[in-house]
C-alpha cells in the first residue's frame, strides 16, 4: 500500500473503472441484436454467456498472471484486449461477429475485473477500501448508465446504435494512454506465483466459498434486469425497444447514485448493516414485479434494485480481501470468477422466460438470487467477526 494517497494516480484508475463498465452494454446490444436477427429469448441471452463464461477460465489465471508482471500492466493488458472488442462491431455485423467482439469484451472485461480492485486496494488504507471500490462502482455505473442512452442516440439520430462502441473505444484509448504513463509502486507482499491449485485450494475454505457465491448471484441479478428490464416493459407496457432500453439507464443511473452515496456511508457506517438494507431492497423491488403492470410501477421495482444492488459487490469484495489481507491477488482471481454469474443466470432466465411464454420465468429466477443474498445477510454479522 502506497503511504500516502495521491490524487494523480488515482484519477487514472478511476478511468480505468469507467471502462469496466463498458461490458454492461451486453443488456442494450443483446436487446438490438435479438432485433436485428430475430432471436428468440434463450438464444439471445447467450450473448452474455460470450462475455461472462471468461470469468469462470481468466480469472484464476489473470491472478496468477499479476504475481508475475504486476497489476498495473495486467489492467493495461485488459484495457488493450477491450479495445479490440469494441472496434469489431462496426467493421463486421453479424451474429458471428458479435460473439467474438462480446468474447473479447468479456475476456478483458476479466482481467481487468481480476486486476484493477486489488491494485486500488493497494493505494488506499486498508480501512478506507470498501469506501474508495464503491467509489470505482460509481465511476463504473456511470459508463453503464449512459450505454443505453448512446445507443438510442445513435439509433435516433444517425440510424446506426453500433456508434457506441466507437465512443467506449475512444475513452479506452485515452484510459490506457494516461494509466500508461501514470507510475504506481506497487506493494510486494508475495514475489512468487501462486499455483492454480493455491487459488482454488482457497475455495476449501467455507467463507471464502460464501463469498465466491455472493458475488455469482449479484451478477446474475446484475445482468439479469440489465437484459430482462426492456423486454419486461415491452410485454407489459406495449412499449417499443427503444423506448424500453431508456430503463437500463434508469437502472443504472439508480446504481450510480447507491455507489455514490455508498462511498461515504461506508466510510463511517457498518459494512454489514448497509450490506442489510441494500440486500432487502433488492428483494422489495423483485417482489414488486410480479405484479407490476404499468410503465411508472416496473420503473420503481426496477430502480429499487438497481439502488440496492450498487453495493454489494463493494462490501463482499473487501470482505474477502480483508478476511485473507496477504492473499489479495488470488482473491481477487477467486471472487472476480464470481462473475460467471452473468453467464449462467441470464440463460436460465431466458428458458424460464421461453418456458413460461412471458418474462416472469426471468423474475423467478431473479427471486432465487435474491433469496440467497437474504441468507449470505444473516451470515455477515457472524463473518465480520470471524
Amino acid at each position: 500500500m502506497e503511504n500516502k494517497l495521491n490524487i494523480n494516480k488515482i484519477i487514472p484508475i478511476m478511468l480505468a473503472f469507467f471502462t469496466m463498465g463498458f461490458v454492461d452494454l451486453v443488456g442494450i446490444a443483446t436487446n438490438h441484436v435479438k432485433e436485428d436477427f430475430t432471436l428468440s429469448d434463450t438464444v439471445a441471452n447467450t450473448f452474455s454467456v460470450t462475455v461472462f463464461l471468461w470469468f469462470l477460465i481468466f480469472s484464476v489465471p489473470t491472478s496468477m498472471l499479476m504475481n508475475r508482471i504486476g497489476r498495473k500492466k495486467t489492467v493495461l493488458l485488459s484495457m488493450t484486449l477491450t479495445l479490440a472488442g469494441l472496434v469489431i462491431p462496426n467493421l463486421i455485423y453479424d451474429s458471428i461477429s458479435m460473439f467474438v467482439a462480446f468474447s473479447f469484451i468479456g475476456i478483458g472485461n476479466t482481467i481487468m475485473q481480476v486486476s484493477l480492485n486489488p491494485l486500488l486496494a493497494n493505494m488506499v488504507n486498508p480501512e478506507k477500501q470498501s469506501s474508495f471500490l464503491t467509489l470505482g462502482q460509481f465511476v463504473k455505473a456511470i459508463a453503464s448508465a449512459i450505454a443505453p442512452i448512446l445507443a438510442a442516440k445513435a439509433a435516433i439520430y444517425y440510424g446506426n446504435w453500433k456508434l457506441l462502441f466507437v465512443v467506449f473505444a475512444i475513452v479506452d484509448i485515452i484510459a490506457i494512454i494516461y494509466l500508461m504513463s501514470t507510475p504506481i509502486k506497487e506493494s510486494t507482499e508475495k514475489k512468487q506465483s501462486s499455483s492454480f491449485r493455491e487459488c482454488i485450494g482457497l475455495l476449501g475454505n467455507i467463507i471464502i466459498v460464501l463469498f465466491f457465491l455472493g458475488i455469482l448471484v449479484h451478477v446474475g441479478i446484475d445482468v439479469g434486469v440489465n437484459i430482462t428490464a426492456p423486454k419486461l416493459l415491452q410485454e407489459r407496457a406495449g412499449i417499443s425497444l427503444s423506448e424500453a432500453g431508456y430503463v437500463i439507464s434508469l437502472y443504472f443511473f439508480l446504481r450510480t447514485i447507491g455507489c455514490f452515496s455508498g462511498t461515504f456511508i461506508l466510510a463511517w457506517f457498518s459494512p454489514v448493516k448497509f450490506f442489510t438494507i441494500s440486500v432487502s431492497m433488492i428483494m422489495a423491488g423483485i417482489i414488486g414485479l410480479y405484479f407490476s403492470q404499468s410503465l411508472l410501477a416496473i420503473y420503481i421495482c426496477i430502480g429499487l434494485i438497481g439502488f440496492g444492488n450498487s453495493n454489494i459487490f463493494p462490501i463482499i469484495f473487501s470482505s474477502a480481501l480483508s478476511y485473507m489481507p496477504t492473499r489479495h491477488n488470488e482473491i481477487s482471481g477467486l471472487m472476480i470468477m464470481g462473475i460467471i454469474g452473468g453467464a449462467i443466470f441470464p440463460v436460465l432466465m431466458g428458458v424460464a422466460s421461453d418456458t413460461m411464454g412471458g418474462q416472469t420465468g426471468a423474475v423467478i429466477v431473479l427471486t432465487i438470487c435474491a433469496c440467497y443474498l437474504l441468507f449470505l445477510m444473516t451470515k455477515m454479522k457472524k463473518i465480520n467477526h470471524i
